[in-house]
């Protein structure tokens, strides 16, 4: 359910600009295919969904981005959790579950700018 559900998210929210595939779009935007990077960085992508990423550089498959992701301030810890099974377990990823309350934690690490 989370999968498919997270999918459905991706498509409306983020497939704009990361791709089909995940691919994202040259040196603008980071592809979502790098496992390594999903892996360490699995706790900021809540922070990144919701608040965006404007002033931050990251690395991403060997390439750096310092593009601006808009915030999306209205989704529901559910979805943003959906949307993480989905990002981490679609495009050469398997990084299994992620829950809602696991969102609402790394979300209070990022107000305290964990």
């Amino acid at each position: 359910m989370y999968y498919v559900n997270g999918r459905d998210l991706y498509k409306k929210h983020c497939q704009n600009c990361h791709g089909i595939s995940g691919e994202g779009l040259e040196n603008l935007v980071p592809p979502l295919t790098d496992t390594a990077f999903l892996k360490t960085n699995k706790y900021r992508l809540a922070c990144f969904i919701k608040y965006g990423i404007e002033g931050d550089t990251i690395r991403v498959a060997g390439r750096t981005y310092d593009g601006k992701m808009p915030a999306n301030e209205k989704i529901a810890n559910i979805d943003i959790a959906q949307l993480i099974v989905y990002l981490t377990n679609s495009f050469g990823n398997s990084h299994g579950m992620y829950t809602a309350e696991q969102v609402a934690v790394d979300l209070e690490g990022c107000n305290k700018g964990r």
